[in-house]
């Protein structure tokens, strides 16, 4: 995340928080990926928070590589296949699980092209004012189209989706992918991340009114069965 370690270390414990609230929402077995994603942002934060102090503490020299490369992995090589297999998962529509499908075929296929960079190539976190920008040798030819890739795996899946309310959740990061690039272009990485884990927050929304939903039903059909039973009498 941007700004300093210790806003990273916030966001992460604030992230964290709703994480556990979130998870404790789930009521299918089809939700526990989606849920996780708070979590996943919380440690994400954590660990960027560790980069700006081995950054800033040469004594901490020597984790500062594993922060660097937990940090990309988990921002470029899950990140891409986790929002396409999570909504995948709870999808219902044999239609949109077909388009589904195709996107986390996206999503892997970008993720395997930012492992084999990041195992074959070189990564440099500097801090720039306020920001981390991790400067890198990738190949120039493929950057565009990975970064296009990615990002069509890691949105496009929100919309596609039946689910209740994750039009709005890749509403809310279009936008922030938006700002992030039309002001913070060098440090997209970190940036980016920072401004999606804010989105945590409307996915222990969506948890929440599905398992009110679910619930109702529950008790809708209780009634219903408790009426049938009642009327054989």
């Amino acid at each position: 995340m941007c700004f300093s370690a210790n806003a990273s270390f916030a966001g992460a414990a604030v992230i964290s928080a709703i994480g556990v609230a979130t998870v404790r929402e789930v009521h299918k077995p089809s939700q526990l990926v989606f849920a996780s994603i708070p979590l996943f942002f919380g440690l994400q934060q954590f660990t960027e928070g560790l980069l700006w102090l081995t950054l800033r503490n040469p004594h901490l020299a020597h984790i500062e590589t594993f922060c660097t490369y937990m940090f990309l992995v988990m921002a470029e090589v899950l990140w891409p296949i986790m929002i396409p297999l999570s909504v995948l998962h709870m999808e219902k529509s044999k239609k949109r699980k077909k388009i589904l499908w195709v996107l986390l075929f996206m999503g892997v296929s970008v993720s395997l092209y930012y492992t084999f960079c990041l195992l074959f190539f070189h990564v440099t976190p500097h801090i720039m004012g306020y920001h981390i920008q991790y400067k890198t040798d990738f190949p120039n030819f493929w950057t565009m189209l990975a970064f296009i890739t990615y990002f069509i795996a890691s949105v496009t899946p929100l919309f596609v989706s039946s689910i209740k309310r994750t039009h709005l959740l890749g509403i809310l990061m279009t936008l922030s992918f938006l700002v992030t690039a039309l002001f913070y272009w060098q440090y997209l990485a970190s940036v980016w991340c920072f401004f999606a884990a804010l989105m945590s927050g409307v996915i222990f929304w969506i948890l929440r009114d599905a398992k009110k939903k679910f619930n109702f039903d529950k008790m809708h059909a209780l009634e219903n069965e408790v009426k049938a039973i009642t009327g054989r009498m």
